[in-house]
């Protein structure tokens, strides 16, 4: 990939990062280390450092709760949940991001 297609490709992620890990959470609570991990195996995050500083940003915008758990291999984990905002911010993203794309799709495969 050339660096046009990077740069590109990093502001799409960019674009829709947030809306992806708040998608993660709607089904449950998860801990952060494989939130990070399953973003990256999906293609969506560069490395893990990127996750932490998001979901710090969706807690404080009540995007998000957290939770400590103890850990049967080491440290107490901190899982995060989707707050009734952060369904509601989902849902308004889900409502545009079809036709969205949809539009996006016509004009690329459009001929001139």
């Amino acid at each position: 990939m050339g660096i046009a297609e990077d740069k590109v490709l990093t502001n799409l992620r960019k674009g829709v990062l947030e809306f992806c890990l708040l998608a993660l959470l709607r089904d449950g609570e998860w801990y952060g280390l494989d939130i990070a991990r399953r973003l990256s195996e999906q293609g969506l995050l560069a490395g893990e450092g990127t996750v932490y500083p998001l979901l710090s940003r969706l807690r404080r915008s009540g995007l998000v709760t957290t939770e400590w758990s103890e850990s049967d291999v080491g440290r107490p984990r901190r899982y995060y949940t989707l707050t009734d905002l952060g369904r509601e911010n989902l849902r308004a993203f889900s409502a545009v991001w079809g036709p969205f794309r949809h539009t996006v799709d016509t004009i690329l495969e459009t001929k001139p």
